[in-house]
């Protein structure tokens, strides 16, 4: 039974640029703050904190629209250039609205604006792109903390993503490394001896969305969280993709 879990945020990190090691940064925060990563830690970093170390920044002014762009643009009330950073993103594009453009992006998720993101990027035309290969990242972090303290810790890089039929966004696991992103719970049983059949829990999310509540969306200096004391199902070769359900199997496409 789980006692106590703790969600610390690593707080004292410079601004990121591109080609900062990530890992060092965290490790000496979280050690300079009096929380020193721990065995089977849980490291959450968002998702523009990454893509900015790897350079994943495009400046809006340096990107012609193609005609199709700027079609979109005029349907959707946005920035042509910004819809050309999109489409390039996207695998194809689920729906259009008011101000509203939903894709799917080229790792397979379901979100705004292919996860094009302004939020916490310097520059009034720089727009921070997901990570080319999210999981990816997650390890480098991971092997790279391991390398600096010596301990076993699981990395989630994490996105605020919305939810159909559901107002507000939370953040969502893109990327994983060392742990399973679904706790498979068929099989146990309930308080009342039923046998759970299709219980699976997105723990991966949850943690993602536990973090978001110290790090948030304004404040540029808290980009990474440790979650302490959740004992998650470990794995090496599992990815934040796990967690796409099938479209076959989804209802609301």
């Amino acid at each position: 039974m789980v006692e106590k879990i703790q969600i610390i945020p690593v707080q004292g990190m410079p601004l990121i640029k591109e080609g900062d090691n990530l890992a060092k940064l965290i490790n000496n925060a979280a050690e300079k703050q009096g929380t020193p990563i721990q065995d089977n830690d849980i490291v959450v970093v968002t998702h523009v904190a990454v893509s900015k170390a790897e350079g994943a920044i495009v400046n809006l002014d340096t990107v012609k629209p193609s005609r199709f762009a700027e079609k979109i643009a005029k349907q959707t009330d946005k920035d042509p250039a910004l819809v050309e950073v999109v489409l390039n993103e996207a695998k194809s594009i689920v729906r259009m609205g008011n101000n509203s453009l939903i894709t799917e992006t080229k790792h397979g998720f379901f979100c705004a604006n292919s996860g094009v993101d302004r939020s916490n990027v310097p520059g009034e035309r720089n727009v921070a792109l997901l990570p080319e290969n999210p999981d990816k990242s997650a390890a480098g972090i991971r092997q790279q903390i391991k390398k600096l303290s010596g301990k076993d810790v699981a990395v989630i890089v994490s996105d605020t993503h919305g939810r159909p039929l559901r107002d507000g966004e939370i953040n969502v696991a893109v990327g994983v490394s060392g742990l399973n992103p679904i706790r498979d719970r068929r099989g146990e049983k309930d308080l009342y001896g039923y046998i759970l059949r299709i219980k699976r829990t997105a723990i991966a999310d949850e943690l993602a969305s536990a973090a978001e509540l110290v790090i948030g969306q304004a404040n540029e200096a808290v980009p990474v969280a440790i979650i302490r004391g959740y004992s998650y199902p470990k794995s090496e070769t599992a990815r934040a993709t796990d967690l796409i359900r099938p479209k076959e199997k989804e209802l609301f496409l």
